[in-house]
């Protein structure tokens, strides 16, 4: 089988197509036929030496995945899949595959841990189940991080609840989004431009705020007159003076995101203090297991109700490599492209 492997951390020319042999499922394993893998920033970050260091051995990239499941691990492996509905031919998506592994989805095949591996529903393109890991997880998280928010998502547990995203083209934005009106939330996003402005409509933001030539608090205040419930920050450095402004007194900054050039936050305590704001930091893989399973339960529900489509049409336009062209497909992340960034495994 063929793979994208690196032994050593660097900038993208590290990653080396290579041939390895096709692994066996050990028990609570299963074996998944890569179809399409998706590319986030963590992905190249820990390629560039920002989470191993030095490397023991060879790994391959790449968090997020969708494929279909092509073999269960032996002996007690079958109840555990039997209690999942996973078998041979169920189309699946991945979530976490490289943390704390080797073995990520940029290769033809890839053997997952059972927990992981979550049956996409009927309909569902490869190229959601592949979108929807780091950045739905993440967007679930920071949606039920404040004071009475639900533990779980589903239809109506937002319904009273007015949300600011920030940087709503992104892909956590974007699915930000999506969940929160999929969870009846109202939405407001904001956005550097134009173009930007259109996709975060198409994501079905109710209002979206260009932070560049408007003043977002004031914005803010002509949909939520007393401020917002929680603001989901991709970059609270820039942005958490406008965050406190608009935000509700009582109300929550969701953090998941810093730029790599300023991860230091300055923080207003006696506005915060005035506001009995909260500023709750994310970072998926270190969320409890409890957070998890009901992020992974909600946005399987949401794929099945078609809340969390991709594509230029939904407002997240993509972009598409080979496997071979993963290096590409890690600069061209890197570089901040608009959208989702999928490489194409199998069919």
């Amino acid at each position: 089988m063929k793979a994208i492997m690196y032994n050593r951390t660097g900038d993208s020319s590290v990653l080396e197509l290579r041939e390895k042999p096709l692994p066996e499922p050990a028990e609570g394993e299963v074996r998944v036929k890569v179809v399409v893998s998706g590319v986030n920033p963590t992905d190249w970050k820990a390629r560039a030496g920002g989470t191993y260091g030095a490397l023991d051995g060879w790994h391959v990239p790449n968090q997020d995945g969708a494929g279909v499941v092509d073999a269960v691990g032996p002996a007690g492996a079958g109840a555990s899949a039997e209690g999942t509905g996973l078998e041979p031919g169920q189309r699946v998506w991945l979530w976490d595959v490289a943390h704390g592994s080797s073995e990520g989805t940029a290769q033809e095949y890839a053997v997952v841990p059972l927990h992981k591996v979550v049956p996409l529903p009927e309909g569902v393109p490869f190229d959601v189940g592949a979108s929807v890991g780091i950045p739905a997880l993440t967007a679930h998280r920071a949606l039920t991080a404040h004071d009475g928010a639900p533990a779980r998502l589903a239809p109506g547990t937002l319904g009273d609840q007015v949300i600011l995203v920030t940087g709503g083209a992104g892909a956590v934005g974007h699915a930000a989004i999506q969940l929160a009106k999929w969870a009846g939330a109202t939405v407001i996003a904001t956005v550097s431009g134009d173009a930007k402005a259109e996709l975060a409509r198409k994501a079905g933001a109710d209002v979206v705020v260009n932070y560049k030539s408007q003043d977002v608090a004031d914005e803010v205040r002509r949909t939520a007159p007393d401020g917002v419930d929680l603001v989901v920050d991709v970059n609270a450095a820039a942005n958490l003076e406008a965050d406190l402004k608009a935000l509700k007194t009582g109300g929550t900054i969701a953090i998941y995101a810093a730029n790599s050039s300023d991860e230091k936050l300055t923080i207003p305590v006696r506005q915060c203090m005035a506001k009995n704001a909260r500023l709750q930091f994310i970072l998926t893989y270190t969320v409890t297991d409890e957070q998890k399973t009901a992020a992974i339960s909600a946005v399987t529900a949401a794929l099945a109700d078609d809340a969390l489509g991709v594509g230029e049409e939904h407002g997240l336009p993509l972009t598409r490599f080979r496997l071979e062209d993963t290096a590409q497909a890690h600069d061209a992340v890197q570089q901040g492209t608009v959208g989702k960034v999928l490489i194409d495994v199998g069919e």
